[in-house]
C-alpha cells in the first residue's frame, strides 16, 4: 500500500500509535497485539527520542551527530539495523531535522517487515508526551493502566531490590496524574485498561484501532502465536551495567506472559500475592486514585 493510500488525519498525516503508561502495565502485550496486524509494525522500546529531539535543535547539528543518539543506546541492537544502513537512512533526510530522522527510522523499520504503517511501545514516554508530540504530530498516544497493586507484583519479579511499597503507590499515583495532566495539552490522546485487555481484548482493541484509524484485524487476538519469534529481537543481552538492577534471566524470560493467550488471572494477583500489610500501605498511599479508576479497594 502506498502512502497515499493510507489514512490520514486532518493535518494529512498517517496516525502513529504510541503505546505508554507505568512499568509493569502490560504494554509488552498491547505492543505485540498491535504488530500483529498485517499493517502495522511496532518496534521494541526506543528511548531515545527526547535526546534525538533535543539534540536535533542544536544549531550544526550533522548526520553522524544524530546517528550517534540512535546507534548509542543500549537498545541500538533490537532494531535490527546496522550502522551503516542507519547512516544512510538519515542521510536520505533533508532538511536535516529530529522529526524527519524519527520518521525516516520508523518508515525503515516498518519497511524491513514489509508494513505500511508504524508505532511505537516505550512507557516511559507517558512524561514526554508534549516534547514526542511536537516531534511527531502524527503520535496518538494509548495511555495503558493498570491496577498499581499488580503493577508492584510485576516489578516485584524484575528488579534486584525494588522500592518500599510505600514509594511504588507513589510512583505510579504519580505517573498516572502527570499523565493526565499533560493530555490536555495532547491533540490525541486515550486511556485503555490492560485489564479490559485481558479478559475481554477485542472490544479495547476495536477502540484503539478507530482511535488511529486502522481497520481492526482479528488476527490481532491471535499475537501470542507469533510473539516469542518477535521478541526475539530482544535476545541479546544489554550492557551489564544496564541490567545491574535486574533479576537474573534474559530479557525473554521476564516477557513469557506475553508469550501466552491472555490469561484472566492475571488481573487481581495482589489479592493473593501481597500481604495484608503491604495491601493497606499501598492503598493508603493510593487507594483514592485506585477507586477513582473503578479498581475495587480491600481496606476502607
Amino acid at each position: 500500500m502506498s502512502d497515499s493510500n493510507l489514512p490520514t488525519n486532518a493535518d494529512g498525516l498517517v496516525p502513529a500509535p504510541f503505546v505508554v503508561g507505568a512499568g509493569g502495565s502490560g504494554t509488552t502485550t498491547l505492543r505485540l497485539m498491535l504488530d500483529s496486524h498485517p499493517q502495522l509494525a511496532v518496534p521494541p522500546e526506543t528511548h531515545f527520542l527526547p535526546t534525538l529531539a533535543k539534540k536535533a535543535e542544536k544549531p550544526g547539528i550533522t548526520p553522524a551527530d544524530l546517528a550517534e543518539v540512535i546507534h548509542g543506546d543500549p537498545r541500538w541492537g533490537d532494531f535490527g539495523f546496522t550502522q551503516e544502513e542507519l547512516t544512510e537512512v538519515i542521510g536520505s533526510v533533508d532538511p536535516l531535522t529530529g522529526t524527519g530522522v524519527a520518521r525516516a527510522f520508523y518508515r525503515r523499520y516498518a519497511d524491513r517487515h514489509d508494513k505500511p504503517r508504524w508505532g511505537d511501545k516505550t512507557p516511559v514516554y507517558v512524561k514526554s508526551m508534549r516534547r514526542l508530540q511536537k516531534l511527531l504530530p502524527e503520535a496518538y498516544f494509548i495511555h495503558l493502566i493498570r491496577d498499581g497493586r499488580d503493577v508492584r507484583l510485576s516489578r516485584l519479579n524484575r528488579v534486584h531490590e525494588p522500592p518500599p511499597i510505600q514509594n511504588a503507590a507513589r510512583r505510579w499515583r504519580r505517573r498516572i496524574e502527570r499523565a493526565r495532566r499533560i493530555s490536555k495539552d495532547l491533540d490525541h490522546y486515550m486511556e485503555a485498561r490492560f485489564e479490559d485487555l485481558i479478559t475481554d481484548p477485542e472490544p479495547t482493541l476495536k477502540r484503539i484501532c478507530e482511535f488511529v484509524s486502522l481497520d481492526y484485524d482479528p488476527v490481532m487476538l491471535d499475537y501470542w502465536k507469533s510473539a516469542e519469534d518477535r521478541l526475539q529481537e530482544m535476545a541479546h543481552n544489554l550492557p551489564a551495567e544496564h541490567n545491574q538492577k535486574r533479576r537474573p534471566g534474559t530479557r525473554l524470560e521476564r516477557k513469557k506472559s506475553s508469550m501466552k493467550p491472555p490469561d484472566p488471572s492475571m488481573v487481581g494477583k495482589w489479592k493473593n500475592a501481597l500481604s495484608a500489610e503491604d495491601i493497606a500501605t499501598y492503598e493508603a498511599e493510593s487507594g483514592d486514585l485506585l477507586a477513582e479508576l473503578g479498581y475495587e479497594l480491600n481496606t476502607r
